[in-house]
């Protein structure tokens, strides 16, 4: 059986992300999966905000920095190989994905802390994540989620409407909840099959 071309979608969080598998082609996509990897890890409750020294405070000492960097970046490239393992037991041949993220505003440039350490996170999990797919072989791309659906409308050649349909009735397939993270990572897959 030959595998079938796929794209995955990410919607970024802090310590975890959202995942979508579709099929294509883009004109008419097909979910697949809809799924939460882990970015952080569960026993050590610190890695989901590395950054953070206590509530509100940037965490600056690096000997308490590093080591929660090294165990975020295993825990992604665990979650990825897990996750695409599944997926091409299923099948599924993927070479592309998309990322959203919030923001990709360079940490150094802003001067509250406890919003920098939010922006170093943000930074540690996209690259952690793309990393762990591009180790794979997997094109990725990446979208700021304020302007997600009007990049996808003229990317995929389709009005704001139609896409906001597509990713809405996507939800109608699922079993359990349709989130807005999960329609982000939706609209990334899509992206990504184009």
């Amino acid at each position: 059986m030959r595998p079938r071309p796929a794209a995955l979608g990410f919607r970024v969080k802090s310590g975890w992300a959202a995942a979508v598998l579709l099929t294509g082609p883009a004109r008419s996509p097909q979910l697949c999966d809809v799924c939460r990897i882990g970015l952080s890890d569960p026993r050590h409750p610190e890695t989901q905000q590395p950054y953070h020294a206590a509530m509100g405070k940037l965490e600056t000492e690096t000997t308490k920095i590093n080591p929660r960097v090294r165990l975020v970046t295993s825990v992604a490239q665990q979650s990825i190989a897990k996750l695409l393992a599944r997926y091409l037991t299923k099948g599924y041949a993927i070479s592309r994905a998309a990322l959203v993220v919030g923001s990709q505003t360079d940490p150094a440039s802003i001067a509250n802390p406890h919003i920098r350490a939010h922006a170093f996170e943000g930074q540690l999990f996209r690259s952690v994540l793309m990393e762990a797919l591009q180790a794979h072989r997997i094109r990725t791309e990446v979208l700021i989620e304020q302007n997600a659906y009007a990049q996808a409308a003229v990317k995929l050649n389709e009005s704001n409407e139609n896409v906001r349909r597509v990713i809405q009735n996507f939800g109608r397939a699922t079993q359990g909840p349709w989130r807005a993270e999960q329609k982000l990572a939706a609209l990334a897959a899509w992206l990504a099959l184009g």
